[in-house]
């Protein structure tokens, strides 16, 4: 029986435990509306006794006309409204009172900072006055040293002291020179060296990360929860509706969120995070079928290490930083966290984003999961994060295949500090370069890698047979895998890796990192890693090609020096025959006992190839089966992707600011390498090194442009 237009349902489930008013319902008894006659008087009922026995029902049956049972599921299902009514009207008078308390405490502490002492109208002393003069003597003794120390590098290299110096105007290190006058040859000669400590990112200690141990109390879990629940229901709405909220855009034909139907459905008290005018809105939608079952997905999200490894290109760090919630044993039904994640375009142009986000994982029915993710603004990251994510996520469908369909949902409120670099403009303000379409094509294309991993069966186009088992394969996979995580993580602009600019051959400069290796799976050293970004008017796939080529090698790989190379092994690990793990061999070279293991992976938001040189008894490990994770691997590659101009694909995106750029169809390429400076655990850099890859890309640049017909300037 339908519910009607006010008071309970009488054909709904009531609270008490029974099931049978669904029965009702299927059934179609006479009265499918109630009369305003039988609401009024049930209601008048209500009021004077809620519960009813049953003498009362059978009297009420007979006075209106209805079932039994019917009376009986009406009160229920008033009585279970009323309760809820009751429970939202308590929990909003103790959000209020929370409320209260918390700008009183704001209060109070804002007064304690304006504190002055009655006697002289100063500060109050307070106890630690003494230590905090220590601190400020220590602080000054130590500036003094720094001072000192780079005033006797500065006489080193210039021939004066600071103090001698005419006084110039600040330049921040990142603007410094270190290029050398002459531009020929690559050989490392006894030129000065440079103290790695003045480098930013060459510490040898790791920088403090923002995601430090919180305290978390049960008030903020409960405001969690409840923002973890209102942001899930948000998400399906998004997801599951078109119009209003989604409107087909007259640029490109996707579709593009509707702002304004947007704010009128979920309003929000404050509408933007950031009081600034360079705020921004990203917002997209795109759904594909993926080669994963749903139970897998969801195991892999939820863990903030699976997530990091499924993303590499995307994610350049993952962590979680409390379990709010575990969820149910199995499914992760329930499972609340609150995670720290890093955000990346591979480029040194794109600044990275940061979020503290509560991921809320919901089993909507069988074979149907839902993952939302939402900012939660903790007071001591309030300051750092200038990225917000509003309710984004994915719904995650079982196919009976084996299969699963994916919908994603990116979100987010942005707050440009600095201006993005004109060369990413078009691609970051269109909403594509942290898009859902290049979350949903990286997931695919992962998910195809995964695939192939664990396939038994050796039907890859092994040259020459030097692959002898399915264990080897898994091996080479694995090997290729982490050099794609360790070429990633180089590229990027983390916060966790500080960097400094060198001048280029290009007005864009070279990106070059330093830092001390000491893991497993790395050179024992001080390696040197340097990137660069430069346009080219050829289509992204062209430029793929030509780097995946071994034909064409000789004409970009100046480490080659010119010699042909050829393909010794094969793996494919993709539907797309350009994603697949090559091992090469060069030829007429002086390290016969050399190969290069290489790794190339496209789809529509872009491609990698990324190669790294590897020794034979080292590759020979690899092939056997046995574990590779101590090969030593010291990666160099290049990233493609569309200048954003010429929108691909089918996804769905909308952006609150538009860019206007160059002519379509070019592509943006990163250029990166990694040097072993030494291996020694020396502090000094020698700066012959810094200038052999500033000149090793610029080089590399230059062959490039000319192998593809581009002008130089």
């Amino acid at each position: 029986m339908d519910c009607g237009s006010g008071g309970g349902g009488l054909g709904a489930s009531g609270s008490g435990g029974d099931h049978d008013s669904s029965d009702l319902s299927r059934r179609k008894k006479p009265y499918h509306r109630h009369t305003a006659h039988q609401i009024q008087r049930l209601e008048s009922m209500f009021k004077e006794c809620p519960h009813p026995d049953e003498k009362q029902r059978l009297q009420l049956s007979r006075e209106l006309g209805l079932a039994p049972r019917q009376i009986k599921f009406w009160f229920q299902n008033r009585r279970t409204q009323m309760k809820a009514q009751h429970e939202r009207a308590d929990n909003s008078a103790l959000r209020a009172e929370n409320d209260k308390i918390r700008c009183e405490n704001i209060a109070i502490r804002e007064a304690l900072k304006n504190v002055i002492c009655p006697s002289c109208g100063g500060p109050p002393a307070n106890e630690d006055s003494y230590f905090d003069d220590q601190k400020m003597r220590m602080e000054n003794a130590q500036l003094k040293e720094e001072l000192d120390r780079v005033s006797s590098i500065a006489a080193k290299y210039i021939g004066r002291p600071i103090s001698q110096l005419p006084p110039v105007q600040p330049v921040h290190i990142s603007s410094l020179d270190f290029r050398m006058a002459s531009f020929d040859g690559y050989g490392v000669g006894a030129g000065p060296s440079l103290d790695l400590d003045l480098l930013p990112g060459s510490s040898s200690s790791m920088p403090n990360l923002p995601f430090q141990p919180v305290v978390i109390s049960d008030i903020d879990k409960s405001l969690m929860s409840d923002i973890a629940a209102n942001a899930m229901e948000e998400l399906l709405r998004l997801l599951q509706t078109n119009e209003p909220l989604w409107i087909k855009s007259t640029n490109d034909g996707k579709d593009a969120l509707n702002l304004e139907s947007y704010e009128r459905i979920f309003p929000k008290p404050n509408n933007t995070h950031f009081k600034s005018p360079n705020i921004r809105v990203e917002a997209s939608r795109d759904s594909g079928v993926v080669i994963m079952n749903g139970l897998a997905l969801v195991d892999m999200f939820m863990d903030s290490n699976k997530w990091l490894e499924l993303f590499p290109t995307i994610v350049s760090i993952a962590k979680t930083i409390e379990v709010i919630s575990p969820g149910m044993l199995g499914t992760h039904s329930g499972s609340l966290q609150l995670m720290y994640e890093e955000l990346q375009v591979l480029s040194p142009l794109v600044p990275t984003r940061e979020f503290y986000t509560l991921r809320y994982c919901q089993q909507i029915e069988q074979g149907l999961w839902a993952i939302v993710n939402v900012s939660y603004d903790l007071p001591q990251f309030a300051s750092q994060c200038r990225s917000h994510r509003l309710p984004s996520g994915c719904l995650i469908q079982d196919m009976p295949n084996g299969y699963s369909k994916v919908t994603w949902l990116e979100h987010v409120e942005i707050e440009d500090k600095t201006p993005i670099h004109r060369l990413y403009r078009d691609l970051v303000h269109s909403g594509s370069a942290f898009g859902a379409e290049r979350w949903l094509t990286t997931l695919q294309r992962m998910c195809e890698r995964f695939a192939c991993l664990m396939v038994s069966s050796t039907s890859t186009r092994d040259l020459g047979g030097v692959i002898p088992s399915p264990d080897g394969k898994r091996s080479m996979m694995k090997l290729a895998q982490r050099m794609v995580n360790n070429f990633c993580t180089s590229v990027g602009t983390s916060n966790s890796h500080r960097s400094t600019t060198l001048s280029g051959s290009n007005e864009i400069g070279v990106r070059v990192t330093v830092h001390k290796s000491s893991d497993p799976g790395q050179p024992n050293g001080i390696v040197l890693s340097a990137a660069t970004t430069f346009w080219l008017p050829v289509s992204p796939q062209n430029v793929f090609n030509f780097f995946k080529d071994e034909r064409t090698r000789p004409q970009w790989d100046v480490l080659s020096n010119g010699n042909a190379v050829q393909e010794v092994a094969h793996i494919a690990n993709g539907s797309h025959p350009g994603n697949c793990i090559s091992v090469l061999r060069a030829f007429n070279t002086s390290h016969n006992n050399m190969l290069i293991l290489q790794e190339s992976c496209i789809d529509s938001s872009g491609s990698l190839v990324v190669y790294c040189p590897v020794d034979l008894p080292a590759i020979n490990v690899a092939m056997s089966g046995e574990d590779p994770s101590y090969i030593p691997l010291l990666p160099s590659g290049f990233t493609i992707t569309p200048d954003g101009h010429l929108e691909q694909g089918d996804g769905a995106s909308t952006s609150s600011s538009t860019g206007h750029g160059r002519s379509s169809g070019g592509s943006l390429i990163t250029v990166a390498f990694q040097i072993l400076v030494s291996s020694l655990p020396s502090a000094k850099l020698n700066l012959d090194s810094v200038t052999i890859v500033n000149n090793l890309i610029a080089n590399t640049v230059q062959q490039i442009k000319a192998a593809l017909n581009c002008p130089s300037s």
